[in-house]
């Protein structure tokens, strides 16, 4: 179920994005020469990058980013990206990227001559307007023959928005005043669903509790995770029982309970729909000593 695809835009200049919609690690490998700097944006779940043979490993997780670079050395890309989980890279060369910002390069850190032979590494947030363009990148619907054009055009995009030096979202001469504000109030209902993932609100109810109306909240978040409201709840339902069964803590009928499901004929059902097996038998491929 996992997948990467690779889109080169330019000459040294490239865009993957990496999907895994199954129940096991995807992993994926590619040789990154020295050079190129590395943007990973975490989109959805967790993903690990594992450096010098497995001794050492970057976590990425939901909404955040990676910028990776070190001109001494060879940065493969070595990715283990967990199940349910979303990843876009943005790869370009320093060559490159030094022509972007040619008459600003000072505003970037990295780029001085202090730090141009330096190794650099840095973690940040996703804000609204750059989870807008991620997303999208990952649900491109329009004809295949400017997709490249498409992909182009949105990498540049995501490159300028993550040096934007505006760090008031709500700033006047942000482009993307109306979305972005959109985009925290989706955000927020996530949260909000998550936390009472046992009992939710309905989506009128959810649409009232974030300032949205319904179809600005259905669109909206089924263009940021990809899914409807309660299509993307049922998948971290399931996705969290798992991880109670694993813990070893509880039984199937405590868990089923803990996410909401008060008889554990309906839980069982849930969970052989989202990942094919009954929760025990999920329970005895992870325990075969259980009886």
């Amino acid at each position: 179920m996992g997948s990467q695809e690779i889109t080169k835009i330019e000459d040294d200049f490239t865009l993957i994005r990496f999907q895994n919609d199954g129940i096991n690690t995807f992993i994926a490998q590619r040789e990154v020469g020295s050079g190129l700097i590395q943007f990973h944006f975490g989109l959805k779940g967790s993903a690990k990058f594992i450096f010098n043979q497995g001794n050492y490993a970057l976590e990425l997780k939901e909404e955040k980013s990676l910028l990776l670079y070190n001109p001494q050395k060879e940065l493969p890309l070595n990715l283990e990206l967990a199940p349910n989980s979303w990843v876009i890279s943005v790869i370009i060369s320093i060559k490159k990227f030094h022509a972007l910002f040619s008459t600003e390069a000072d505003y970037i850190t990295f780029l001085s001559a202090d730090n141009k032979d330096k190794k650099y590494y840095n973690e940040g947030n996703i804000s609204p307007s750059m989870a807008i363009v991620l997303s999208q990148l990952f649900h491109y619907s329009l004809h295949p023959s400017i997709k490249n054009l498409y992909y182009k055009g949105k990498g540049y995009e995501l490159l300028s928005l993550y040096f934007n030096r505006t760090e008031d979202p709500n700033a006047e001469q942000c482009p993307f005043l109306i979305d972005e504000d959109n985009v925290i109030k989706i955000k927020k209902a996530k949260e909000i669903i998550i936390a009472n993932m046992a009992e939710p609100p309905g989506l009128q109810e959810l649409a009232d509790q974030i300032g949205l109306n319904l179809k600005k909240l259905k669109m909206g978040f089924k263009q940021i995770y990809g899914d409807t409201v309660y299509g993307f709840l049922f998948d971290y339902k399931m996705d969290f029982a798992r991880k109670l069964l694993d813990s070893g803590s509880y039984n199937v009928n405590e868990v089923g309970l803990k996410i909401g499901y008060s008889t554990g004929s309906h839980f069982i059902a849930a969970f052989k729909k989202k990942f094919a097996t009954t929760p025990k038998k999920y329970l005895m491929s992870i325990n075969p000593n259980m009886t």
